[in-house]
Parts: C-alpha cells; sequence; structure tokens
C-alpha cells in the first residue's frame, strides 16, 4: 500500500517542502572450549533516558504539510515522539551526553529503522535541533509524515545541539556525524527493545547537504565498522560535500562571487581546532575579517575568496604544501569507497553552494571499485535550495523500491 501511495504521490507532482532541509565494537564468535571468563563482554550501553515528547494522531500529522493536498491518503499510523539522550564520543575521543529525537509509529507490526541527519543549523538556531520537535524544523513536519507512513525514524541532533549544545559542532567533520548517528540509532535500538517496539531487519538512511555529508559518512561507518550489528538496506544522500579536498580548491580557486563563505569559514574553524593545528585566525584570514571573526565566527564576510582568505594560506593549500590542513580535508574525503547496499546519489546540477562535482566524483569513484548498486540522480537546473523538493520525493521514492 505505502508503494501505491508514493506512486501516486509522485504521479501527481505534489512535492513537499523541506526548507530548512538545505541550510564501535564488534563482538566475536565464542569458540565452544573459550572459558566463560575469555568470553567478550555485554554490548555497551548507549541509551541513559527517554522522555516522551507527545502522540500525535493522523489527522494532525496531515495538517502539518498543507502544500501536500495527498498527505491524509500518506499518513498511515499516529506516531509517537521520544527524545533519547544517549552516550558517544567528542572528537576529542571524551564521552559524552548527545541527544535526539525517535519517531515511533503506533502499530505492533514490524518496522523498519530510518536514520535522518539533518541539515545545516546554525548555534543561534539551535532550537530548529530534532530533540526539540518544535514547528519550523523538517522533523516536525514532513520527517514526521514520513515516520507515519511505515518507518521509526532515528533524527540525532549532533555533538553541539539539544543536551550537547554546549560543545561546538563538529560541522561537517565525518567521523564526529556519523558516530552520534550510530550511536543514536544505537540507543533507538535499545529503547525499542525496552519497550516492545517491533523492528524488522532494514535500515535505511537520509539527508540532505550537511545531512547528506553526515549520511554518506555513516553509511560507510556502518558498513565498515558495524555490520554486526545493523546492515544497511539503502541510502539515498542528497547534495552533500563528499570530496573536500577538490572543493576546498575549487574555493580558494575561485574568482567569482561565492554568496556561502561564512559557512566554509565555519567548517575550517572546525577542523583548525578538531585536528590540533590550532592556527589564528590571522593565518587564514586577511584584516579586518580576521579581528572580526575572531569576536564572531559566524559573522558577515566578503563574497570573494581572494578578499577573505590570506594569500600565504590560499596558495599552501594551492601548492599541496599545507600538510596538516590538506591531511585534515582527506581525513573528510567520503567519496571514494564501495557500498555493498544500494545507494543513490541526488544532487543540483546548479548547485553554487555544495558544486555537483562532490556527487559525480563519488559515483565515478565507487563505479571505478565496483559498486554495481550506486546511482547518480541529478537534478537538472536544481540550486542548493530549489532541488530540497525534488530531492524528498525522489529519495522516498528510491528506498520504498526496498522497504
Amino acid at each position: 500500500m505505502l508503494i501505491e501511495k508514493i506512486k501516486l504521490w509522485a504521479a501527481r507532482g505534489l512535492l513537499v517542502s523541506w526548507a530548512a532541509l538545505g541550510l564501535t565494537a564488534s563482538t566475536s564468535c565464542i569458540k565452544e572450549d573459550t572459558p566463560l571468563a575469555q568470553a567478550p563482554a555485554a554490548p555497551e550501553t548507549h541509551l541513559v533516558s527517554s522522555t516522551l515528547l507527545g502522540e500525535y494522531s493522523t489527522t494532525m500529522l496531515a495538517s502539518r504539510v498543507p502544500e501536500i493536498p495527498l498527505a491524509g491518503a500518506l499518513v498511515r499510523y499516529p506516531i509517537r515522539a521520544y527524545k533519547l539522550t544517549y552516550t558517544t564520543r567528542n572528537p576529542d575521543g571524551q564521552m559524552v551526553a548527545a541527544s535526539g529525537v525517535l519517531l515511533v509509529p503506533v502499530t505492533t507490526q514490524a518496522l523498519p529503522l530510518l536514520s535522518y541527519q539533518h541539515g545545516t543549523i546554525r548555534p543561534d538556531d539551535e532550537s530548529r535541533a530534532p530533540s526539540y520537535y518544535r514547528s519550523g524544523s523538517e522533523v516536525y513536519s514532513a520527517v514526521s509524515v514520513l515516520a507515519s507512513t511505515g518507518y521509526i525514524v532515528s533524527a540525532p541532533d549532533y555533538i553541539g545541539y539539544g543536551v550537547s549544545k554546549a560543545l561546538p559542532h563538529p560541522y561537517e567533520h565525518a567521523a564526529s556525524l556519523a558516530s552520534a548517528s550510530l550511536d543514536m540509532l544505537r540507543a533507538a535500538k535499545e529503547f525499542c527493545q525496552k519497550e516492545n517496539v517491533a523492528l524488522n531487519q532494514k535500515n535505511f538512511l537520509l539527508g540532505y547537504s550537511e545531512g547528506g555529508f553526515a549520511t554518506m559518512a555513516l553509511h560507510k561507518l556502518m558498513q565498515e565498522t558495524a555490520a554486526d550489528e545493523f546492515t544497511v538496506t539503502a541510502s539515498a544522500p542528497g547534495a552533500g560535500a563528499y570530496h573536500k579536498t577538490a572543493f576546498a580548491r575549487y574555493i580558494l580557486e575561485s574568482t567569482q562571487p561565492l554568496s556561502f563563505l561564512s559557512t566554509y569559514v565555519w567548517v575550517l574553524d572546525t577542523y583548525n581546532r578538531v585536528y590540533s593545528i590550532n592556527r589564528p585566525y590571522s593565518y587564514y584570514f586577511n584584516q579586518p575579517w580576521a579581528s572580526q571573526l575572531q569576536a564572531n565566527p559566524f559573522g558577515e564576510v566578503p563574497t570573494q575568496a581572494s578578499q577573505l582568505f590570506a594569500s600565504s594560506f590560499r596558495a599552501s593549500v594551492l601548492n599541496n604544501s599545507d600538510t596538516q590542513m590538506l591531511a585534515a580535508f582527506r581525513d573528510n574525503d567520503i567519496y571514494d569507497w564501495k557500498p555493498t547496499a544500494p545507494l543513490a546519489l541526488f544532487h543540483g546540477t546548479a548547485d553554487d553552494y555544495v558544486p555537483y562535482f562532490n556527487s559525480q566524483d563519488a559515483y565515478n569513484a565507487m563505479r571505478a571499485r565496483g559498486a554495481t548498486q550506486v546511482e547518480l540522480r541529478p537534478i537538472q537546473g536544481g540550486n542548493h535550495f530549489s532541488s530540497v523538493t525534488v530531492y524528498t520525493l525522489e529519495a522516498l521514492g528510491f528506498i520504498t523500491r526496498y522497504y
């Protein structure tokens, strides 16, 4: 029934607007002659607490997305929203508390688990993080409708939001985005076991923009380190910056105005801190921007890269002599690996925020490694924001093929 509804949705061209989107320990087998004292330790517990935020009827859920005339037909189950608090590791390796929201359809049927990674949220807009579950966030609206169609949705806040808001968000840091999302999935699974919520064995991954990058990183981490816990059924990352080294060169070589340089500053600041490079702002930026960004890292910046970035820094990256920062970029290159589960890359061909080549490079590299179930889904003429609605519909249609 779900598949037929989505096909009907697609056929009528009814697109949901998700405007906010843009912006491991594995256990080994115990041999029969292995003494009990040498048996592996019990799996680490991640779930700390759960709080019911509310239960929402199908009528209420349908009303949250009035731009979808067929929302009433798509909505299938009431849902309950729970705030989960769980443990994960900060980029420095310290165990910290993190949070997220778990959306649970009200049914006894065993359902798949879907990890939804949200897009960029500025620190001054922190209340849009999933665990607040407030009107105006994509998790409250469209993702809740998605859950009601028959998915148990795990939506991590990431480090730096929700209960961990006192910590800096490791923006576009692949390892911690992935681990925070995976540990939220572990906490979600523990919650379902504790509350007798039936899960089947299918696991889906979705996310756009920073969420697309996080989704790609999560898929890779799950496949490489957590296959004994979760098998990825299918994933559909959208418009992520998967090829960081090429992206950095694109920015620093650019001669045309770039409207999103302040966001790129955030990435640079994150890598400077996370990788303990710890250079002053004056190393990276010209004055007066260096002093202004020191005071407010999210302040206004010029649109020309040559005006903002110090010429010595630009040259050191472009001539490959800045070994520390180049190593950080390479550590966040997640485009060149071989996924074994179906993966569809969605990206607007006119995206001037996260250029299309990020998805094209990932597709080419994955195919070259022998990945046979990877697809490239260009959104013709779409920019980073206008592509969101098309991504929403087509990504849902893609994962529904494997439901």
